[in-house]
């Protein structure tokens, strides 16, 4: 037999084993604030349908996009969510791996909190003095009142994400590094102090309410939606003068929101029953809609353009070019 034949012959004994093994339901990965808002579409998407409840999995958005871009097969999940927009360099590990055809879907916004238990001091805090309490560089404060004398007289102590979360990676982004010049502190290289006055708190989010509600003193850095879910336990702080509501982090006007999105292994759709499908769910105005069931949840709406837009570039399952980060 010649060697090309070989080839085939192989080839098509692999994907008819990979079609023999696949999966009968869609796995899906990714960041733990999109995660209730997975959830909440899955439970309705296998409710609904003939097709199986998906499996969401919390694994932050890093670790989402790192286990998504290792390949294509029924080994790899089919969908993740992140917090933060898929970097460049993931795209391109991506493409490294095999998987070319990207589906982006943006599916509304999210502010990232500083909050406490109810029960706790009430903190009006500036991204200034943010950076000042938590930066690795500087004076490396103890105690609030020590950043600022209007704040409590209280240790610094700060639950929040771990370095593979898309939330850390935003507030990196929109607290440290848009605060640093005001604290006084040089900008570049910029990092969290890691003495134990941050906290590396995993990625469940649930954890650190539980953790704040035990420790009232503490603060806690999660996305709002949870704030939301949990506010006959937390409060919120203002950040820069502004409060953490569901009408000022659509209007803008909260200074630490982000965008949140989700990605489709297009390569998957038609293998795995129900991804297309889902992907319209998630996209409905029953959902994620101004009146949707994920609001409820503390899904901050896409206005209407850039609402039909995504709905558009799922209902045509439009690839990603990589010219997104031109």
């Amino acid at each position: 037999m010649k060697l090309t034949n070989i080839f085939a012959a192989a080839a098509v004994a692999a994907i008819a084993a990979s079609a023999a093994q696949a999966r009968d339901q869609i796995r899906i990965v990714g960041s733990s604030t999109v995660f209730p808002f997975s959830t909440a579409v899955a439970e309705q998407f296998g409710n609904t349908t003939d097709f199986n409840t998906p499996v969401v999995e919390s694994t932050g958005s890093g670790g989402g996009l790192k286990l998504f871009c290792a390949g294509v097969g029924v080994q790899h999940p089919d969908i993740t969510n992140a917090s933060r927009r898929m970097k460049s360099t993931e795209f391109a590990l991506c493409n490294e791996n095999g998987v070319t055809d990207i589906v982006e879907s943006k599916i509304g916004y999210d502010g990232i909190v500083v909050a406490n238990a109810s029960s706790g001091p009430t903190f009006a805090v500036t991204r200034e003095q943010l950076v000042m309490a938590l930066a690795e560089q500087g004076s490396k404060p103890m105690m609030w009142n020590e950043v600022d004398p209007s704040l409590p007289a209280i240790k610094i102590e700060v639950l929040g994400p771990p370095p593979s979360s898309g939330t850390r990676d935003a507030f990196e982004e929109l607290v440290m590094h848009e605060g640093c010049e005001g604290a006084g502190i040089e900008c570049d290289g910029i990092s969290i102090r890691e003495d134990g006055i941050y906290v590396d708190a995993g990625e469940n989010d649930n954890l650190i309410v539980s953790k704040l509600e035990a420790n009232p003193n503490a603060l806690g850095v999660f996305g709002f939606s949870f704030l939301d879910q949990n506010s006959d336990k937390l409060k919120g702080s203002t950040v820069d003068g502004v409060e953490p509501t569901f009408e000022n982090i659509a209007s803008g006007d909260y200074p630490v929101s982000r965008s949140l999105y989700y990605y489709i292994k297009a390569a998957h759709v038609g293998v795995i029953p129900g991804i297309s499908e889902y992907a319209s769910e998630f996209a409905s105005e029953a959902a994620a809609g101004e009146e949707g069931y994920l609001v409820d949840k503390g899904l901050i709406p896409l206005p209407s353009e850039p609402f039909e837009a995504n709905a558009d570039a799922i209902a045509n399952m439009t690839k990603m070019t990589g010219d997104e980060w031109n």
